[in-house]
């Protein structure tokens, strides 16, 4: 048996809680990566699996083990990686996740740089909306919006999105425009809406001014889950949309939108860097981390201001 193999195989399937996604992950056939396990248990004379038709859970011994042994792996690829970076630099896959619009504006034009300063890296880029389980799906790293409720990953805080409500002019000449937020939650107008993935729950808007500060549940004919739709439907002139800066600054200066509720400012949205504890060592991770913070710091466009 190869233990290093036997031990990986391991932590993979503790991750990401099936044999299947673990034989893929590791790019094995199911069968190989059971009978590691199973050798490996054999080895150790302890279960370290329960195993269902539907789940893989992990016994207390199970756990113990796990812990020891991503600790030891991490440490034999923090060796590798002091190894062989000052040599060629790192090398591998990199999975990220990001939203559309910040994929499409700010991380794609900008890769290029990256690419040619790591050409030994490949960056697969997942692009949705949606919050992905990080460990059960091998994703090494995500940008995320708003606050992150899971406390076993690592979060790095990149700034607070600066957001505009604006409509389209087609728009304003049926309705005219707001002049206060909770008009939006009334008959007379309508607002393009946002709901979360999976649960489907519709996510309210938060206005400020001064120290007065109101949560809106907007009323209109369609909500969406996808950042580059939602900017589609605000200008078709569906309703008044509230969106991040940088994403509608072009459409106001061509006047395909225009700033409504001025005096208002839409509530400051922090997004975030996050990667499993384990992933930290990896090289390539950490390049593509230092470059992510680089280039987001650089965007004066992006980010809220204080004052």
């Amino acid at each position: 048996m190869d233990r290093f193999a036997a031990m990986e195989a391991f932590v993979r399937v503790v991750e990401s809680g099936t044999f299947t996604k673990a034989a893929d992950a590791l790019g094995r056939p199911k069968a190989a990566v059971t009978r590691l396990i199973q050798q490996l248990e054999a080895q150790l004379r302890v279960k370290l699996l329960h195993r269902t038709t539907r789940r893989v859970t992990v016994t207390p011994e199970g756990m113990t083990y796990y812990q020891q042994a991503l600790r030891l792996l991490g440490e034999v690829r923090n060796l590798e990686a002091t190894l062989t970076q000052t040599r060629r630099g790192p090398r591998g896959r990199l999975r990220v996740e990001s939203s559309g619009t910040i994929s499409r504006l700010l991380l794609v034009p900008a890769l290029p740089s990256f690419c040619a300063r790591y050409p030994q890296l490949q960056i697969e880029l997942g692009v949705s909306d949606r919050v992905v389980d990080l460990l059960s799906d091998n994703v090494d790293c995500a940008i995320r919006g708003g606050g992150v409720k899971d406390e076993s990953l690592v979060a790095r805080h990149l700034g607070d999105l600066d957001y505009w409500a604006c409509a389209s002019p087609r728009y304003l000449e049926r309705h005219g425009p707001p002049h206060h937020p909770l008009e939006l939650a009334g008959a007379s107008h309508a607002m393009v809406s946002y709901f979360a993935s999976p649960s489907g729950k519709q996510l309210p808007f938060i206005f400020q001014r001064g120290a007065e500060r109101l949560e809106v549940q907007g009323r209109g004919p369609l909500l969406l889950n996808e950042t580059n739709a939602y900017l589609a439907a605000g200008l078709a002139g569906l309703g008044v949309m509230v969106a991040p800066r940088f994403v509608v600054e072009p459409y106001l200066a061509t006047g395909e939108l225009v700033p409504v509720l001025e005096g208002w400012q839409p509530e400051a949205r922090p997004i975030f860097l996050v990667y499993p504890p384990a992933r930290q060592r990896d090289a390539g991770l950490r390049v593509f981390i230092d470059w992510v913070v680089e280039l987001f710091a650089s965007r004066t466009n992006v980010w809220r201001r204080d004052g």
